[in-house]
Parts: C-alpha cells; sequence; structure tokens
C-alpha cells in the first residue's frame, strides 16, 4: 500500500509538475482542456495508469490502438514512495482513459488529476469495478489486481470505454478481450485446482498483497492481523505480535509464507529467517511487473509457484 507519509511531497510534487505543464503546453490554440481530450497524435487512444500493472492489461486489450503510460514502472522499486514528474502529468492531460487502483492504494493519482485539468477522461477505479468493500470493523485490502475476478471485469469495463472512444476498433477489442480471459481462466483453474486439493491449509503473509489469490486457492491466512497490518503501514511490531508470528514458523503451523519482496526490512528479515530455517516454503511476491513479464505470465507464475510449493 502507499505510504501515508508521503502524501506532502506528493502534493509539492504535483503542484511543481502542474507548473512546468502550463509552459510546455502553451501551443498557440491549445490550452490544458483542448490538449487533455486530444489523445495521442498518431491517432491512437491516450490511456494513463497509475501502475504497470494495469497499464499491461489496458495494452493487451487495445493492442496498437492505444498509447498507454504507465506511472508506476520499475520492478525493484518500493512503490510506496513514488513522487509526480512533469512527463506523466502532461501525459495525464492528456488522457481519453485513466486507470486508477482506488480504494486509497494510489491516491496521488487524484492529485495529479486535479493539476492535469482533465475532466474529460474517462476513469476507472479498479476497486469500484471489483464490487469489494471492507467487512464491517476491517479494513479492504486493496490489491485487487490479485483477483482474476476483478480484472475479469476490469476487461470487460475496458472493451466498453475502449470501443466507445474508438468504434472503429470494436472488434479488435473484443478479439483481444476474449484471448486474454481465455488466458485469465486458465489462472482461475489452477486456483480451483489447488483449493480442491489443499483446502484449508494454513499459510502465512507479510502484507495482503497476494491475499486474494491465496484465497481462491482455498488456503487460510494465520498471520496475525496487527503483523501484516504494521509491516504494511512501516510501523512497529508490538513484540507479542512479533513473537505469534514467529510462533506460525517454528512451531510448523503453516505450509508457506508468501511476502512482498518490495517492502522488506528487519521486521520481515526476522520472518523470513524463521520460515528458511524451518523448511517452510518462502514466496516472493511484487506490487509491480517483474522484469520481463506481463500479467498473465507474472499471474500463472505466482499461482504455479503456489501449488509447487505446497506440493513439497
Amino acid at each position: 500500500m502507499f505510504s501515508r507519509s508521503s502524501g506532502c511531497v506528493l502534493v509539492v510534487a504535483v503542484a511543481l509538475a502542474g507548473s512546468l505543464i502550463a509552459g510546455c503546453s502553451s501551443t498557440p490554440g491549445s490550452n490544458g482542456a483542448g490538449s487533455a481530450g486530444s489523445g495521442a497524435s498518431s491517432g491512437q487512444i491516450s490511456v494513463v495508469a497509475s501502475t504497470d500493472v494495469y497499464g499491461d492489461i489496458v495494452q493487451q486489450i487495445a493492442g496498437s490502438k492505444a498509447k498507454v503510460t504507465s506511472i508506476i514502472t520499475n520492478p525493484s522499486a518500493d512503490p510506496h514512495g513514488y513522487e509526480a514528474d512533469a512527463q506523466n502529468q502532461l501525459a495525464l492531460s492528456r488522457a481519453k482513459i485513466v486507470i486508477e487502483n482506488g480504494g486509497g492504494y494510489d491516491d496521488f493519482m487524484n492529485a495529479m488529476l486535479k493539476t492535469a485539468n482533465n475532466s474529460a477522461a474517462k476513469v476507472l477505479n479498479v476497486v469500484d469495478i471489483s464490487g469489494k468493500a471492507a467487512a464491517p470493523g476491517g479494513v479492504l485490502n486493496e490489491h485487487v489486481w490479485y483477483d482474476m475476478p476483478t480484472v475479469a471485469r476490469l476487461t470487460a469495463q475496458l472493451v466498453i470505454d475502449l470501443t466507445a472512444i474508438d468504434p472503429a476498433g470494436a472488434s479488435t477489442f473484443t478479439a483481444n478481450s476474449k484471448t486474454f480471459l481465455a488466458k485469465l481462466a486458465t489462472i482461475e483453474a489452477t486456483e480451483a485446482a489447488i483449493k480442491a486439493k489443499y483446502s484449508g491449509t494454513a499459510v502465512a503473509i507479510t502484507e495482503p498483497v497476494p491475499l486474494y489469490l491465496l484465497q481462491a486457492s482455498g488456503l487460510v491466512n494465520k498471520t496475525p492481523a496487527e503483523f501484516s497490518k504494521a509491516v504494511e503501514e512501516a510501523n512497529d511490531v508490538p513484540a507479542r505480535v512479533l513473537a505469534d508470528t514467529l510462533a506460525l514458523f517454528n512451531d510448523k503451523q503453516v505450509k508457506l509464507l508468501a511476502y512482498n519482496e518490495q517492502t522488506t526490512g528487519a521486521t520481515t528479515a526476522k520472518v523470513l529467517a524463521a520460515a528458511k530455517a524451518n523448511n517452510i516454503a518462502v514466496l516472493p511476491v511484487t506490487e509491480t511487473l517483474p522484469s520481463g513479464k506481463d500479467y498473465l505470465t507474472w499471474m500463472t507464475d505466482n499461482v504455479n509457484a503456489v501449488q509447487s510449493a505446497l506440493a513439497q
């Protein structure tokens, strides 16, 4: 999850980016609002996504008919530390479709959209599309790109919105979506196979990043909620909670540990060490695309890794 502590930095960065854009877009006969609806100069549909996860998904559906800008793309970077820049702000000012995760994950997008002055853009909030909400008294797990039904709903919405902008491309968008959804169904079939064989198996996490995938596979998260919440928000983990978490591995109460390798720290290192010392499978996960992989390859690798870990 994006760090709340970076909010002030983002506001300043977005403001500076907006000032730069004002200078860059001052060509004769144009202004911020006019350039916002223009799309790419090549006739492609301009799309901006908060992360390369959504950028890749829309590219697979739109193909060459869209020019996609993904704001967060570095697989070795911590997504929590994002700062806006003028280039991304300019892309937002010209976008016809904007994809944000929502659910508090990428709130920087809202600030950037206001600065972009692009009210004509179609904004897709993936958490809203998912229909997911926090349980009473609970906290929403906003990492919805690990939920295959949500990605299927996003795909359907993309076909609708891309077609509305480019009716001539409807057949392309529909055909690409069918190919994409067929591969997504294969991932869901693997989840179902895991569930059929290992339903109820206990697992642990450092953060709820892969939780939807694990739950769809019938696995039960035994990590104390206070532990994963503290790690996700970069807070200290109380000694009692850390002891309870380490006991999951020392007492061999769980079959695998899925950890977010993009936000490691001293606490995560202790948990990893405990898992390895007790020969418990360790599964690294990320919030952005690994280098050289698209969304479908990435999720296929994730679900296959879970299956292999449980078979050990």
